[in-house]
């Protein structure tokens, strides 16, 4: 069961390698792919030589909720499959994400659920109701000058709502999530030659919550999906990030039966913490 762990990282190179190290198994790889912004050679030097660690190539400046994060993860998708490693899983991660189970019991369950999609897919219209003006909306938070929201609301005020093309089904929540080979193939495809699919979600607001999770559930691949993404993510504060998670938050992520947990401060004493329980 060869797992490809694609990590997005902006900074802090340490940070990086001790997930890396604490990831590593036999049958894993990894895909960095580094904000365009930061200096890829800080994250080459602390990584050193690995015949299993690939940085992706076609980086792209990374703009908070916009579709930069979405074209970062797919062309990072698209590296892992030219590769022609024989992956059966893609696990997207973040530089701020940690494991809070070990690395076999990671690769046990994925060999004893082979060809499964874990991710959450709440319906926007009934269960993820805040994100129904991500759809119905045009946001110009991707365009960079001054007076751009005046514009946006400007144009939402005239225009009617959006619909969303082909009349697919909205799902979505967390942007994390681990899926098989097969369906980054697809993903893949689906996004290449449906240009106005792009269009629909580059006017959307953090669609790296949305486009991955809508293109799968409205699919073929549907029954696939297990709308549970592995992770353990703390909303209580009901802000737009979700809790840093510490040392008080120890216990409650550790019984939480998830593989992963984000987001953590660079260095926190809680990894500590979580290396010694999963030994």
């Amino acid at each position: 069961m060869m797992v490809a762990h694609l990590i997005l990282v902006h900074a802090h190179p340490d940070q990086l390698r001790r997930l890396i190290n604490r990831l590593s198994f036999q049958d894993s790889v990894f895909f960095i792919h580094v904000d365009l912004k930061s200096d890829i050679q800080d994250f080459k030097l602390a990584l050193g030589n690995n015949s299993n660690i690939h940085f992706v190539k076609n980086r792209v400046n990374i703009q908070w909720a916009t579709y930069s994060m979405v074209q970062a993860t797919l062309n990072g998708f698209k590296e892992i499959v030219a590769s022609g490693l024989n992956v059966d899983y893609v696990n997207l991660l973040s530089a701020q994400d940690y494991p809070i189970k070990s690395s076999n019991d990671f690769h046990l369950f994925l060999k004893e659920n082979p060809g499964k999609a874990f991710m959450h897919c709440l319906d926007v219209a009934t269960e993820w109701t805040e994100a129904i003006s991500r759809i119905k909306e045009y946001h110009f938070n991707h365009w960079h000058f001054p007076g751009k929201f005046k514009i946006q609301n400007l144009v939402n005020f005239i225009l009617p709502n959006r619909k969303m093309p082909e009349h697919l089904i909205p799902v979505g929540r967390s942007q994390w999530f681990t899926i098989s080979l097969k369906h980054i193939v697809f993903l893949i495809n689906r996004l290449e030659t449906s240009p106005h699919i792009v269009k629909f979600f580059r006017y959307s607001w953090a669609p790296d919550e949305l486009v991955f999770q809508t293109l799968l559930f409205n699919s073929s691949f549907k029954e696939d999906i297990i709308s549970n993404n592995l992770r353990y993510i703390d909303w209580s504060e009901g802000q737009k990030n979700p809790k840093m998670l510490t040392k008080v938050d120890f216990s409650l992520m550790m019984q939480s039966g998830k593989f992963f947990a984000r987001k953590f401060a660079h260095n926190d004493e809680v990894l500590n913490m979580i290396d010694e329980a999963i030994q």
